[in-house]
């Protein structure tokens, strides 16, 4: 018999050892970091042992990612509550900008908007954006994270503009899904917005901010 017969077989007649319960006392493996050989029996228990450290382990995953998305979920309660009393377009600005800087710890955030038929008002989020910024909101389907590859994104943040190493694009849309503007967070950690990071909560964002806008839109 060659050793898959053997595992088929045992798989087959579980009643094997109950049978022969003196074969277990006799048989020896050698100990899975070296040494003595061990009953099989213990090397059942060194093996369930493994797997409960394991399993000890993913539960701890999961508790973390679950503790750290409550969070997250806090904080754009937090924000939804700032940005729902904002009396006009200035202050609702202010409040975002506000609490992506002091709650979700965000230090540079830019909206820029080209809404059709809307008065510019004035306010850098009005500023003319070329027609590669706009097809390239436009083509978002997601959010996009990873360093910035745009010069003129870039060009948003000022005098920290050269510090930037990763940013975060979220399309502005309204209810017919056209584009009217983009959302960018900024920041000098490379890692802070990276390609494969989950974006669920940035896309949230982007909804809200849209949303918030489209009021005084």
């Amino acid at each position: 018999m060659n050793a898959e017969e053997v595992v088929r077989y045992l798989q087959d007649n579980p009643g094997f050892f109950e049978d022969y319960a003196e074969v277990l006392a006799q048989i020896y493996i050698p100990h899975q970091h070296g040494g003595r050989a061990i009953p099989i029996a213990e090397r059942q228990i060194l093996t369930l042992r493994e797997k409960s450290k394991m399993l000890e382990g993913k539960l701890s995953e999961l508790i973390q990612f679950g503790e750290e998305n409550d969070a997250i979920g806090e904080k754009m309660q937090r924000l939804c509550l700032a940005l729902f009393p904002a009396a006009d377009m200035q202050a609702l600005l202010q409040a975002l900008y506000y609490n992506l800087r002091e709650d979700f710890a965000v230090p540079h955030a830019v909206v820029r908007i080209w809404r059709d038929g809307v008065a510019a008002g004035g306010g850098a989020e009005f500023a003319p954006v070329n027609d590669e910024i706009r097809q390239y909101a436009a083509g978002l389907d997601h959010p996009f994270c990873g360093p910035s590859g745009k010069v003129e994104v870039a060009s948003w943040f000022g005098e920290a503009a050269s510090h930037v190493r990763s940013v975060a694009c979220m399309p502005l849309r309204d209810g017919s899904r056209t584009c009217f503007g983009i959302l960018t967070l900024a920041s000098e950690d490379i890692l802070r917005f990276y390609p494969e990071m989950g974006t669920l909560y940035l896309e949230r964002l982007g909804e809200l901010t849209s949303a918030a806008l489209l009021r005084y839109l």
